[in-house]
């Protein structure tokens, strides 16, 4: 019987396995022409002001229920290019790989990142592949970087004003929830995934619908609360959320009651907050609500003066509480 075909140290050599890697495995299934040049660094053009980006992913497991590193690799890099008002164009991606790794989980990783790539048409126009002796690095480690050129001006968390709206682009909590759920084996039952996924398509729909866009961010490690908060902090403004309209999924919150965490400082893989003027408000949603992964956008809250900096949750019984910044590290390696 032939063993499965695994990583070794010289893939990572620069030899003719290396070279194997590359041509058989990477250019099959992120093929362009920058890429295929194969010279030193990409030459690129762009034609007007740009954003750039970088993130490393170590999220633990590799694989989860709605994606797998790969699928986080694109969707993060794309998403921070997204919340910019920069629609992604190229991206670079490096591996870090453990000797003795699954060449067939390999293989799927990469074929998730190609179709990840789909939904906001980027290329991945350069990258790097290291091999570690076993033990050095816990499976697979990688990096992205991305480039995107500005579509829409003007979106920062210092500028949200008095009278924004604030929404939700979805439920909350899904992506740390689920990790939690598959490193902890809990076998609840439910279809729970995680939400990552490209959000340009989104964001795409809000510039074509001409809405003024105040601030905009993708709901990563610290979730909801993380961002409320920044956003209060950076832009002076206090924001005013009700409670009961954050959609928070069943299984989520179960889990959240089960280890005594917070939905809303979960983290989010493919949900985003979004503030606009009170007059755009009605326009995004229905903008928002023409994309898959938006569809269940809703309003949350809106933006007043009331205690500067401070976020406040207005429960549906009349009572009110701040929400802070998260405490501690909830939960590591989620990304």
């Amino acid at each position: 019987m032939t063993s499965p075909k695994q990583i070794q140290l010289s893939h990572g050599g620069g030899g003719e396995e290396t070279n194997s890697l590359i041509h058989d495995l990477f250019y099959h299934y992120f093929s362009n022409d920058t890429l295929l040049a194969a010279e030193d660094a990409a030459v690129l053009e762009v034609k007007s002001k740009i954003a750039f980006t970088t993130d490393s992913f170590t999220v633990s497991p590799i694989f989860f229920n709605g994606g797998n590193i790969g699928k986080l690799a694109i969707a993060g890099t794309v998403n921070d290019l997204a919340m910019m008002g920069a629609k992604p164009f190229y991206l670079s991606a490096s591996f870090i790989i453990e000797e003795g790794f699954a060449f067939d989980d390999l293989e799927t990783i990469v074929k998730a990142m190609a179709e990840e790539l789909k939904h906001s048409e980027a290329k991945i126009v350069c990258g790097d592949t290291k091999v570690v002796p076993k033990g050095a690095v816990d499976q697979i480690f990688i990096n992205t970087s991305g480039i995107g050129e500005i579509e829409k001006e003007g979106i920062s968390a210092n500028h949200l004003q008095e009278g924004d709206v604030i929404i939700v682009s979805g439920d909350v909590g899904r992506h740390g929830a689920a990790i939690l759920m598959e490193r902890e084996g809990l076998g609840i039952s439910g279809d729970l995934k995680s939400d990552c996924a490209t959000l340009w398509p989104a964001v795409q729909a809000l510039i074509d619908a001409n809405i003024s866009i105040s601030a905009m961010r993708d709901a990563t490690r610290g979730g909801l609360s993380a961002v409320l908060n920044e956003w209060a902090e950076q832009s002076s403004v206090c924001l005013e959320i009700e409670e009961s309209s954050i959609p928070v999924n069943e299984a989520v919150q179960g889990i959240c009651e089960l280890f005594g965490f917070e939905a809303f400082d979960f983290a989010n893989e493919g949900t985003c907050i979004v503030a606009v003027p009170e007059k755009d408000a009605q326009m995004a949603l229905a903008a928002l609500h023409k994309v898959e992964v938006t569809k269940e956008a809703t309003i949350i809250g809106q933006v007043s003066l009331k205690k500067e900096g401070r976020v406040i949750l207005h429960s549906a019984y009349g009572s009110s509480r701040y929400l802070d910044l998260p405490k501690g590290e909830l939960l590591p390696r989620i990304c």
